[in-house]
């Protein structure tokens, strides 16, 4: 019997319940009785409290949902087995269609039926992942299945997708269930939801394309998402179903979604969505009308209310019936995925290169690596062709005689597809052995190959197999011919294809796009009379195929052409034979690409023969096409000729690369440079027997720092390289030591180093010192928040040749110029180095250099340090001095304006700051900022605690460039954009995971916020705050400077004036990542893991960053202002949202003592953060903002 779920549906927008669980979660029910013991398990509770399930669906239908689904979300065998509930899989999910049966039957009308969605949710494991199997996820699914259509589903609802590979499970578990039942989707239609994580993929990194290219064969009759995210976050992945799904072969398919109400976060113990109904519906209704979504619903966070506004909504809008998409839809390409991108079968400018090279019987490396059952070193070559192959699509084939050929395809699937970012191609001529890589592989593969060799049953096997599977599939020339199996001419090689494409579409339903016919090429180098015409009845065999069937894709397996001749000889030869396939209308190939040359690579006289050859040029009395133009000699042969070419070659084809062999003072200096630790240990000790260890100290490993320092300021070198040399450095002085004798233990100099009072940061100071003591001098770091004091006190009690101060701040310039002024007045003038993000040189050297009476210098970084020390400790320092001299002589009018355009700031904010102290702050003209914003209602008045947050929600919102780049500066340099993209694949990235893997398993960041709204109001520059209960009571005031130009800008404008009458609202919070990362980065620095310090130090840094844009988006939703966000969290990064979070210190909010007022309103002391002398937040990885939620709030200088 047709669907009628599926009438409707293509008849009118459908509106769905809402989150199931979060009614389930507000009624107080006991674990004990309701539950039976298994606690969340709310499956059960169809059984135990069919009462409360019902009343839940029956509230959403009376607010106006056409469908609710069941409650068996996790009833699946391998979510029930952990509770011992396995046996009850099919009763619960039965008696969990037949309880949202009766609540529909009762609410529904003629006019309006109501549906039974049988949901069918991710469970707890995935195949990707390894946690479970095909085989146990496929009966776990079909046994779910079971009890939902005998419970009386109207349509079966995979949801929650996280992986393509379990969705690809789960069509085939309900197709299965409803073949028993002697039923098809056309009775009960299959839906699908994916869930895309806020990092803008699945959960195993799957993108959307990837998605809809992988389901698109399968008989499903809506894609769509849910969960995970609100509408907002939704935006670009709903847009991209929108134009690309329903249409082409998914034609009269619809899209779904059914979001959150917002991102959930754990607020005192329970889970909270911040979305309320307008803005929900608000982001809905532009679904709806825009890229013509018609099932749409509410996941977790929605309620009754939700869904009655949508209702509503949809109603007075006149949506109930689904947009027409037709005028913007277009159908994607045909392509096939990995587990994480799509890729298209025909390319712009190329053809689909499938790489060669990992085939047990022709690679002698694969095979090799394949008897070490070296699968690291297999996913290495995966990478390898990938990027110098430029392979689109890898070939893997593990046929091996003697080995278990479907274990191999399992084992080395199952890591490729996760490491390596192209689809696979699987070629075996075993069904088991491709249907072990297939059950592995959650993207969309190529099997490679199906033919009639064995009869129409082997042929219609693999044909299951793709589309069991959703995979594409290669068909070679071959049938069931005794005498002549492989196809040799054009004719049969056609009437091969004609023939497959015939059972392949027909009776399998295989679409034409997906078929990928394989000519053969055979060797065109034996000599052989047989073999002569098969090159050119390979190229016509192409065009013939190309022609009948201009859907389908062809490939050839390249490298058979030229089998057994020379290696230059079997480039060219390839080469040249691509070029003559790709000109009849090949699409795809299977070579090793880089072993390709261009047309202008090869000779004239080399292009020529080959074509000869491929051609068959011989004379027509002994079967050849005829002599080539020139050729007179009836017995000339082009094989003979083409061989002839090639007879002085080199035979090696490549360029070998030729290993150095280094003296042992380069080897010293080679660890240092390289940051090479393997085989100090032997250096040093023979280097011993030839040096005094102070000499190699001195004359070899610190000639290599040299290098390393060169190549740092020439850009060559980047932070994180220079710090493995350093660790080198240490490792090697350390093995040196104990050979040493007492006296040879003298330094070259020596230095205090510090972070001036009132700084807590100390990673600038910290390279520093690494630098300096790996060059050979003494270091007393004392380490933050160094009040000057203590500064002389170790001057004094170490006798250093200089002192070194570092602060991060602009409060930190002006301590420095403090601390300059006391070491005048105790009579000091030793010399001291100045360095941090907020100094200049301009303004050390031209301005604090005049102030003390001994000498100042700038740090640009670790290694200008070096340098100033080491002329320092020489006598040397006029050289400096001179330098300085000329700089400042050198100094442009541009500079010049630049520089009084500074001070008249400065004094602009001193007379602001004097103002603000006697409360004669000037009011210049306010700006034009709007002033009829309506105000958004805030979910609550005071401060509260959120803790325990969820690291992988805040992980998403980490600016990578600014982590990569700013703080372990991975910089591009000298390198091209290529070679800059392979080394953030191959090192940035992979020490990102790993350390997100290492803060979560030892809890190294605690993510903390508190936060709060009050009502406020502004007055001139001043913006008022008032009690959170009594909102005429003002407990604090903020006075921000204004422009005095422009524009008139101040951040008071922003909310209504207090002659208003009516009160605005402010948000504000302070976020921290927990002092155990500043603790976790100090162990890693004093055990001398200095790369490893860098990295953690910048990963927390930017974690609290990432936390401070998590929660600012949290509040966005709370104020229901988020419908403006941008759906790619990177936007976020430049103000792609409403309003805008100003933090103190800000150009617009200069004066960090207003940091005081913050803390005064929020109390962080109650996560662990308090403040310095100098107003910053300790912990280091911590920040806080004030939050202004109208439009026209963006960032201004003053």
């Amino acid at each position: 019997m047709p669907s009628t779920f599926a009438d409707h549906a293509r008849r009118r927008t459908l509106i769905l319940d809402g989150g199931m669980g979060t009614q389930i979660f507000s009624r107080n029910l006991s674990v004990e009785h309701d539950y039976c013991g298994c606690e969340n398990c709310t499956d059960i509770l169809v059984r135990t409290r069919p009462d409360v399930i019902q009343e839940i669906h029956e509230a959403y239908l009376a607010a106006g949902a056409d469908a609710v689904e069941t409650d068996s979300f996790g009833a699946n065998k391998l979510v029930l087995s952990e509770f011992d509930l396995t046996p009850e899989t099919y009763s619960l999910n039965k008696m969990a269609a037949e309880v949202a049966r009766a609540a529909c039957d009762k609410h529904a009308t003629e006019d309006k039926p109501r549906f039974v969605i049988g949901s069918m949710g991710p469970g707890t494991k995935l195949i990707t992942l390894g946690n479970t199997t095909w085989d146990e996820m496929l009966d776990s699914y079909r046994e779910q299945a079971r009890g939902l259509i005998d419970g009386g589903a109207d349509v079966l609802l995979l949801e929650t997708c996280q992986d393509i590979l379990q969705i690809k499970c789960g069509i085939n578990a309900i197709l299965a269930a409803l073949s028993e039942r002697n039923k098809t989707v056309d009775d009960i239609p299959i839906m699908v939801s994916v869930t895309m994580e806020t990092t803008g993929t699945m959960l195993v990194g799957s993108a959307i394309e990837a998605a809809v290219t992988a389901l698109s064969q399968y008989p499903i009759m809506s894609l769509g998402l849910n969960c995970a995210t609100g509408p907002a976050e939704m935006a670009d992945h709903i847009a991209y179903l929108g134009r690309h799904w329903g249409v082409g072969r998914t034609a009269g398919r619809m899209v779904s979604c059914l979001p959150n109400a917002g991102l959930p976060v754990l607020v005192e113990g329970r889970t909270e969505y911040p979305l309320q109904p307008e803005p929900f519906v608000e982001a809905m209704l532009r679904f709806v009308q825009q890229h013509g979504v018609s099932i749409v619903g509410g996941c977790c966070g929605t309620t009754p209310a939700h869904i009655r506004l949508l209702h509503d909504t949809i109603r007075d809008h006149r949506l109930l019936s689904p947009t027409d998409r037709s005028t913007h839809v277009v159908a994607p390409a045909p392509g096939v995925t990995s587990l994480y991108q799509s890729q298209d079968y025909r390319q712009d400018n190329s053809l689909l290169i499938v790489g060669e090279r990992m085939n047990a019987s022709g690679s002698k490396k694969f095979k090799q690596l394949l008897e070490a059952e070296d699968f690291d070193g297999i996913v290495s070559l995966a990478r390898e062709q990938v990027r110098h192959d430029s392979a689109h699509v890898l070939d893997l084939n593990v046929d091996y005689a003697g080995r278990d050929n479907a274990r191999d395809m399992s084992e080395i699937v199952k890591r490729v597809v996760r490491q390596v970012d192209v689809p696979l191609m699987l070629d075996s001529t075993q069904i088991k052995t491709l249907e072990a890589g297939l059950k592995h592989a959650p993207g969309k593969c190529i099997i490679n190959s199906a033919n009639f060799e064995d009869g129409e049953h082997k042929f219609d096997e693999v044909c299951r197999l793709a589309t069991t599977y959703g995979a594409g599939l290669v068909i070679g020339s071959i049938d069931e011919d005794k005498e002549a199996s492989m196809a040799r001419t054009a004719e049969r090689k056609l009437a091969i294809a004609q023939r497959a494409y015939e059972r392949a579409t027909r009776v399998h339903g295989i679409a034409p796009e997906d078929l990928m016919f394989d000519p053969l090429v055979l060797p065109i180098s034996t000599g052989m009379a047989s073999d002569r015409r098969s090159g050119l009845e390979t190229v016509e065999g192409v065009r013939r195929i190309m022609r009948a069937m201009p859907e389908c894709q062809t490939t050839v397996g390249l490298s058979n052409v030229s089998f057994g001749l020379r290696p230059m000889a079997r480039i060219v030869l390839n080469s040249v034979f691509l070029h003559e396939l790709r000109e009849a209308g090949l699409t795809s190939a299977i070579l090793h690409f880089s072993k390709i040359l261009p047309r202008n690579k090869i000779a004239d006289e080399q292009w020529a023969a080959a074509l000869d050859l491929i051609y068959d040029r011989r004379d027509t009395s002994i079967g050849g096409t005829g002599l080539p133009a020139g050729v007179t000699d009836p017995k000339f042969d082009p094989l003979s000729r083409f061989v002839e070419l090639f007879k002085d070659a080199d035979s090696t084809a490549g360029t070998a690369r030729v290993t150095k062999n280094l003296t042992l003072e380069e080897r010293l200096q080679a660890h240092i440079i390289d940051g090479e630790k393997e085989g100090l240990a032997v250096t040093l000790t023979e280097a011993m027997a030839k040096y005094k260890p102070l000499d190699i100290i001195n004359d070899h490993l610190l000639a290599g720092m040299k290098v390393v320092g060169d190549l740092f300021g020439s850009g060559q070198m980047q932070l994180p390289f220079v710090l493995q040399s350093a660790e080198v450095m240490k490792m090697a002085v350390a093995h040196l030591q104990p050979f040493m004798e007492k006296a040879e233990g003298s330094t070259k100099g020596s230095i205090v180093l510090a972070t001036v009072k009132g700084d807590v940061h100390d990673i600038g100071k910290n390279l520093v010192d690494i630098i300096l003591s790996n060059n050979g001098y003494t270091v007393h770091n004392i380490g933050i928040k160094q009040p000057i004091a203590d500064i002389i006190k170790a001057w004094k009690d170490t006798g250093a040749h200089a002192i070194g101060l570092s602060g991060l701040l602009v409060k930190s310039v002006t301590v420095m110029e403090e601390n300059l002024h006391e070491l005048n007045a105790q009579g000091i003038s030793v010399p001291v180095l100045l360095g941090g993000a907020a100094l200049t040189r301009h303004y050390c050297e031209g301005h604090l250099r005049t102030i003390y009476k001994g000498r100042v210098y700038y740090g640009k970084d670790a290694f200008d340090g070096l340098r100033t020390m080491d002329h320092i400790v020489s006598d040397r320092q006029e050289t400096l001095n001179i330098e300085i001299d000329e700089r400042l002589g050198k100094r442009t009018a541009a500079e010049e304006t630049i520089a009084r355009s500074r001070a008249e700031s400065a004094k602009r904010m001193e007379a602001f700051e004097q103002g603000k102290a006697d409360g004669s702050v000037a009011v210049i003209e306010r700006s034009e900022v709007r002033t009829d914003i309506p105000i958004p209602r805030a979910p609550f008045w005071g401060s509260r605690v959120v803790t325990d947050i969820d690291l992988d929600q805040i992980f998403p919102f980490i600016n990578k460039v600014a982590l990569y780049r700013g703080q372990w500066q991975f910089k591009q340099g000298a390198m091209d954009d290529d070679q800059f993209e392979a080394q953030i694949q191959d090192t940035v990235g992979p020490i990102f995971d790993r350390l997100k893997d290492r803060c979560k398993r030892e809890r190294i960041l605690r993510p903390s916020v508190v936060y709060g709204y009050f009502p406020c109001n502004s007055d001139g520059n001043d913006l008022i705050v008032y009690d959170p209960i009594d909102h005429n009571r003002e407990i604090e005031r903020f006075t921000f400077p204004r422009q005095s130009g422009r524009k008139r800008l101040c951040i008071s404008d922003y909310f209504r004036d207090v002659s208003s009458g009516q009160r605005d609202v402010l948000a504000m919070h302070c976020v921290t990542v927990g002092k155990q990362a500043t603790e976790a980065a100090q162990e890693l620095y004093k055990a001398n893991q200095y790369s490893e310090y860098l990295y953690l130090h910048g990963m927390g840094v930017e974690t609290a960053e990432a936390l401070a844009e998590f929660w600012h988006k949290r509040i966005r939703q709370e104020l229901s202002i988020a419908n403006d966000d941008s759906p790619r969290v990177k936007d976020l990064f430049t103000q792609k949202y409403r309003g805008s979070r100003y933090s103190f210190g800000y150009p617009a909010c200069p004066d960090m003592s207003d940091q005081e007022k913050l803390f005064r309103l929020l109390d962080p002391s109650r996560i662990g953060c308090e403040l310095t002398d100098n107003w910053q937040i300790d912990p280091e990885q911590s920040t806080s903002a004030i939050v202004v939620h109208h439009p026209e709030a963006k960032y201004f200088n003053v």
